[in-house]
């Protein structure tokens, strides 16, 4: 049975919602409630589910720009026995988010890494996908030049398991495009506003999908899972 008191130096992995509020975790709100600070990539949102949940707690800003500077200020903390939840947007840190040069900084140290496990969008939409679960290979983000993404399609096309990228809502027509040209026949299945009020999963292969989504406003985060061949 988990303490009721956090153990001091140590570096929390907090997952937190993907949309639903209802997704967090009773071992999160511990976490969160009992910890000295709370480290994220944008303040904004983390510090919105902190209020919702009645919990007031320092928040330090913790992104890509200031990775490097803000992992030595963590570090102090951590090695002065305080406590650091980390967390994300949405999801679980260090997945397509700022996360690991911490974690990796903190082992370095010395100090505790402790995950709180919880909502990801990747293993939602996976379970739920209708793709096979056994093997797949997570790729995160595309690069944004046409040509990087070319050749990052051409490397994932030759490996066994379902595919599962992310992808901004703007840049689903082109990333059905390509994968028309490239994957013409593959199974695609497209998640998008996962665990919220318009959850919707779309499937079918490229060519298809292109045709469902062209007149539709495309909102939201996207999942897209692609079947192996």
């Amino acid at each position: 049975m988990a303490p009721s008191s956090l153990q001091p130096g140590t570096l929390y992995l907090v997952a937190t919602p993907i949309g639903n509020l209802e997704d967090i975790t009773l071992r999160a709100l511990r976490v969160l409630r009992a910890c000295d600070v709370v480290a994220a990539e944008d303040t904004r949102r983390p510090g919105q589910l902190l209020t919702h949940f009645n919990l007031r707690k320092p928040l330090l800003s913790y992104f890509r720009f200031n990775e490097a500077r803000r992992s030595e200020d963590l570090i102090a903390r951590l090695q002065r026995g305080e406590t650091v939840a980390l967390v994300t947007d949405a999801g679980s840190p260090g997945i397509s988010d700022p996360g690991e040069r911490i974690v990796r900084a903190a082992l370095a140290a010395g100090c505790r890494v402790e995950p709180v496990p919880g909502p990801c969008a990747l293993v939602a939409a996976l379970t739920a996908s209708g793709l096979p679960t056994d093997e797949f290979h997570f790729v995160g983000f595309l690069p944004h030049k046409s040509g990087q993404r070319r050749t990052e399609l051409e490397r994932l096309r030759g490996l066994p398991g379902t595919l599962v990228l992310y992808e901004s809502p703007h840049r689903i027509p082109r990333l059905l495009g390509e994968l028309a040209e490239l994957l013409p026949e593959r199974e695609v299945v497209l998640a998008r506003e996962l665990t919220k009020k318009f959850e919707e999963f779309l499937r079918g292969r490229p060519a298809e999908l292109v045709a469902a989504t062209q007149n539709r406003a495309l909102k939201g985060e996207f999942v897209v899972l692609v079947r192996s061949c």
